[in-house]
């Protein structure tokens, strides 16, 4: 299995010793450097430009929503998994519309860790419980009518959604339904139109909303 080489940035050196102990168990996981403020993840990120960085913004002085901006901008190759203590739900939803990949609190165990490393290292997107019950309540705010609702869709396009928020891509799901990929496509348009949904993300978000799959954590391909 290819080596994943990471990036830790954070200001406290505890939390930065406890990562690099988490992974240094793992032979996948390599540790290309770490960052205390914004201009050494900067550095560090031309140089050696790793797969992942694991950063937490809320840090004034040292890290900020502005980092992540710049880490956008500047290196959008590199994957970003956020491990946050900010509670401000402001603050958290700036932050995943800037794109990064996975966001954990800083409450989330080992393996929470290791499976939103693994998904950010895929290009796929990891919410802790936390995390995705934010999102759940901003993306599903219009009334308590809507959670009572009947869901709009056909029984071939609930099967399409369950599909798209397990991680399969449009070719998967054609295999699994025996279909053809541009009808995955056409049936996914059709859903989106019908949910008024912009992203797979809120889409997954629909399905664990309406109890078409179960909450724990979601992990998304790009379909």
């Amino acid at each position: 299995m290819q080596t994943i080489s990471i990036v830790l940035a954070d200001a406290q050196y505890l939390i930065r010793l406890g990562l690099r102990h988490l992974l240094s168990g793992s032979a996948i996981f390599r540790i290309a450097g770490e960052a205390k403020d914004e201009a050494e993840l900067m550095e560090l990120l031309a140089t050696s430009r790793p797969r992942v960085a694991i950063l937490d913004y809320n840090q004034p002085g040292a890290f900020s929503i502005h980092t992540v901006k710049r880490i956008r901008a500047a290196h959008p190759e590199t994957h970003l998994l956020v491990i946050s203590a900010d509670e401000s739900k402001e603050h958290i939803f700036q932050i995943l519309e800037l794109g990064v990949n996975s966001f954990l609190t800083k409450s989330c165990d080992e393996q929470e860790i290791i499976d939103a490393i693994n998904a950010s290292a895929r290009g796929e997107k990891f919410f802790c419980t936390k995390i995705l019950d934010y999102l759940l309540e901003r993306t599903f705010s219009k009334g308590p009518e809507s959670s009572c609702a009947a869901t709009p869709l056909t029984a071939r396009e609930i099967e399409v959604v369950k599909l798209i928020a397990r991680g399969l891509i449009a070719k998967e799901i054609a295999g699994e339904l025996n279909l053809s990929p541009h009808t995955i496509y056409t049936h996914r348009k059709k859903i989106m139109k019908k949910l008024q949904l912009n992203s797979a993300s809120e889409l997954v978000l629909y399905a664990v909303h309406t109890g078409l799959i179960k909450a724990d954590a979601v992990a998304l391909q790009s379909f």
